[in-house]
């Protein structure tokens, strides 16, 4: 099957040239013919398996059909990087029209995002909580949206957004609309939710078991907690890794890690949810254009970064679901591609990993690197304990305490300087007190 086989309009065929895509994925196969017919659609879809075209195609095709000037689409994502990249989707799918999108999230300015609502774009791709901070607005109405995506809903659930949307749904208009509906798991809270708001869906991969995709190529790792910074910056030696988007399981770690990488030479920055949007931005641009070989981050980037030819994912630690594990690794091997995924397991994290197998219905080979001393004993902590870090933590706060102790007095000692020498200085005689001054010459004459 190809695009054209689908009957979009030439100038969509136009910019999937553009793109170089030449055939659809098993998801626009089975999703794009059902939303072009007006259909209600459910799909189970992981990340990289082109899930984004896969409803922005049909709605695309619709909109040019209808008359402009209303934003009739809106698009709910769990995070700001991923309603940037849908919305860039949306660019370039469209880029042979003139429809127009734009993305709706925080940690940026709000300025040019009302102007997005005033100028009534026709696809509105946004984050929960930044949109229900517009709508408290009158520039923000909801009122001709008659196509709905909630795409990773089960993400959205996981991150409590759940009352969020229900606020968002109570918005829209409650005359019949088109809705797709996007998870890679259907916990029963999410099925809750698909049941309310879809009309005789067509389920499309609803019963596929979560997997990697399939130009994955998996390893694991065994190593000791203390040695995997060590391993890492061992497996970074190898030159086929020529981009690495690494997983750490906190934001501290992140920052840790991206900073002893920087120390041993290897260009890298990190993303996660304490650093602000622009830092963000930047850091992802710099991974995309190559500037930086390593990405480290969380799980928060784990959905929503799309990084054309991203070569490896190592997971420094082990996430602690079967389904973060699968969207980490879907960061790389999308669209056909292949890519590998290198997993760092410590004693301690055996447990987690098994549990990961289990779902895989696979054993994941092991694999150890000959060039490494496994006995080694770093001088070196990547994670400071909890109890060394609280301790400084405190110390840190009495140290702020007591500088803001002597600011005050030494306020208080100025204030009480100044008020020593005013009380010191002669007072001014009043009026009374005042000698008379001899009168001018015209008194005199007078």
């Amino acid at each position: 099957m190809s695009f054209a086989s689908l009957k979009l309009d030439s100038r969509l065929l136009a910019a999937l040239n553009d793109l170089g895509f030449e055939q659809p994925t098993p998801i626009q196969k089975d999703a794009v013919p059902p939303a072009l017919a007006g259909r209600d659609v459910l799909a189970c879809a992981m990340t990289g398996s082109g899930k984004t075209a896969a409803f922005l195609l049909p709605i695309l095709e619709r909109l040019l059909k209808l008359p402009r000037g209303k934003t009739r689409v809106l698009v709910l994502t769990p995070t700001r990087e991923l309603a940037a990249q849908v919305e860039e989707s949306c660019r370039q799918l469209a880029g042979h029209t003139q429809l127009k999108s734009a993305a709706i999230y925080g940690g940026v300015s709000m300025g040019p995002q009302i102007a997005a609502f005033k100028r009534n774009v026709d696809v509105l791709v946004a984050t929960p909580g930044r949109l229900l901070d517009h709508c408290q607005n009158p520039y923000a109405r909801l009122d001709d949206i008659d196509t709905l995506v909630l795409d990773e809903a089960d993400r959205m659930l996981d991150m409590g957004f759940l009352p969020d949307i229900r606020r968002v749904l109570s918005l829209l208009p409650k005359a019949a609309r088109q809705t797709f509906f996007f998870s890679a798991t259907l916990p029963r809270e999410i099925v809750s939710l698909a049941q309310e708001l879809l009309r005789n869906p067509v389920p499309v991969n609803v019963e596929r078991k979560a997997a990697p995709a399939t130009g994955i190529t998996q390893a694991v790792y065994p190593v000791r907690e203390d040695l995997k910074s060590f391993l890492l910056l061992e497996l970074l030696k190898n030159p086929e890794i020529k981009s690495a988007l690494v997983f750490t399981r906190t934001k501290h770690r992140a920052n840790r890690l991206a900073e002893f990488l920087s120390r041993h030479g290897v260009a890298c920055d990190r993303i996660h949810g304490n650093r602000s949007q622009a830092q963000r931005t930047l850091a992802l641009a710099r991974f995309k254009e190559g500037k930086d070989r390593v990405l480290v981050a969380t799980d928060i980037a784990a959905r929503g970064i799309d990084v054309e030819g991203l070569s490896h994912v190592i997971n420094l630690d082990v996430p602690g679901a079967p389904e973060d594990y699968i969207h980490r690794v879907g960061r790389t091997a999308r669209a056909g591609l292949v890519g590998d995924a290198l997993t760092l397991v410590s004693d301690a994290e055996m447990n987690d990993w098994n549990a990961i197998e289990r779902t895989l219905g696979q054993r994941v080979p092991r694999r150890t690197v000959p060039s490494f001393d496994y006995q080694h004993k770093p001088a070196e902590k990547l994670e400071v304990p909890i109890g060394e870090r609280i301790a400084q933590i405190r110390a840190r706060k009495s140290e702020e305490r007591a500088r803001a102790r002597q600011k005050l007095e030494a306020k208080a000692q100025r204030e009480a300087d100044e008020t020593a020498r005013r009380d010191a200085r002669p007072a001014k005689p009043s009026r009374e007190q005042r000698p008379l001054r001899p009168a001018g010459p015209a008194a005199r004459s007078a």
